[in-house]
């Protein structure tokens, strides 16, 4: 009886669209006025202590172990949650912050290696061609996620007006699609770091049979530990959020110590505008020890490590539309899939998806690329923006 009265009062302003709601007792409520778009139904109980530890555990938790379906868009009920300054999400009796995290090389390694590690076969299923596990950029409605991707390398590479035979170092390099197209079609000598073993033999394999290893090459190292430099040009997209709150001015600092006097660096990253944030599920069961930081605490971060802001953009639209394509990507081969994995996998890369979109479609998250310099800002840079759309 108590438990029921807890999910009522939990669950009966926490969303911003009309909700259906069936209790392990055979009960049932909708919320919210109008056609319930969403039905959940649990199984059973959730317990209450488990909810007051860490919420997102132990709701997704459930919905991994099939304790709680839902019926309707998964995107659509987190986004509304989010959207509902009355949710659970919000509420300080249920958010709990998580233990301190290691970051040490061997944990980032061991973290890195969790996720990235799968194998190169599952990713492939539902990323585009060029292997790119990021934002995309989507010029014109119509992009293919394969064009959305490659305009996305173009945009980040311009943004730096890279010249001719000067040395770019691209951080946390994934499947290599960035170097390699700098190493192309820039004329930009390059240098990748990774932590997964599978992201460098596949790189290593793209350099042979591209015949670019007299300008590419790629290293199974942690970030803190490269000896080469200093370069002209740094890139990192997607790092940052891996290297854990108290790493972030290592990481900063480290970009600095390696960009050249006027050096240009664009780092691209997930940011929440309304300050840094853990999720107790996404940290346990998608990225080990990944850290959502502030957008003021990154523009801290460079400041003080000797570099300023040139320029930013939010491409918060552009990764919703992003992981909904994933999703659809990784539904469309649902069949691979659960030939190789169960259905607590399936379900849980599902909801990870679904519930990214959302919290991108809401504004609880951002995604967005800083373009920065290392001295006064953006002085060997063009003075307007219009060099990068040329």
């Amino acid at each position: 009886m108590i438990d029921k009265m807890f999910y009522k009062k939990m669950l009966s302003k926490s969303f911003s669209i009309p909700v259906r709601v069936n209790y392990w007792d055979g009960d049932s409520e909708e919320y919210g006025k109008g056609t319930p778009k969403v039905t959940i139904t649990f199984k059973e109980a959730v317990p209450i202590k488990d909810l007051m530890r860490n919420a997102s555990i132990a709701l997704g938790e459930a919905y991994m172990d099939g304790r709680i379906q839902i019926d309707g868009s998964i995107q659509e009920l987190v986004r509304s949650a989010y959207e509902s300054a009355e949710s659970f999400f919000y509420n300080s009796k249920l958010k709990r912050f998580l233990p301190k995290q290691s970051h040490s090389e061997k944990h980032s390694k061991t973290d890195v290696q969790s996720h990235y590690d799968l194998g190169n076969d599952f990713y492939r299923l539902w990323l585009d061609p060029s292997m790119t596990y990021s934002c995309a950029y989507f010029e014109n409605d119509n992009d293919t996620l394969e064009q959305a991707q490659l305009n996305k390398v173009h945009h980040i590479i311009k943004k730096l007006d890279p010249q001719p035979g000067k040395k770019l170092l691209d951080i946390g390099c994934g499947w290599g699609t960035l170097m390699l197209t700098a190493a192309k079609e820039y004329n930009l000598d390059v240098s990748g770091i990774t932590l997964s073993e599978e992201q460098y033999l596949f790189v290593q394999k793209r350099i042979k049979e591209e015949g670019l290893e007299e300008r590419a090459h790629v290293y199974l190292e942690d970030y803190r530990e490269l000896k080469e430099g200093p370069f002209d040009y740094i890139t990192s997209v997607g790092m940052f959020e891996h290297v854990g709150k108290e790493n972030l001015g290592t990481y900063f600092q480290t970009v600095s110590d390696y960009l050249s006097d006027d050096g240009v660096a664009l780092i691209h990253g997930i940011t929440r505008q309304q300050g840094g944030a853990f999720n107790g599920w996404i940290n346990q069961y998608i990225f080990p020890g990944g850290y959502i930081p502030g957008m003021t605490e990154n523009l801290q971060h460079i400041i003080d490590s000797g570099m300023q802001i040139f320029d930013m953009e939010t491409l918060r639209r552009h990764y919703q539309r992003t992981l909904e394509t994933w999703d659809k990507n990784f539904h469309d081969h649902l069949d691979v899939i659960s030939e190789k994995t169960d259905e607590k996998f399936i379900r849980m890369w599902d909801l990870y998806l679904q519930a990214c979109a959302a919290s991108f479609e809401s504004g609880n998250i951002d995604c967005i690329q800083y373009l920065i310099s290392k001295g006064p800002s953006g002085r060997t840079l063009p003075k307007t923006r219009s060099y990068i759309y040329q």
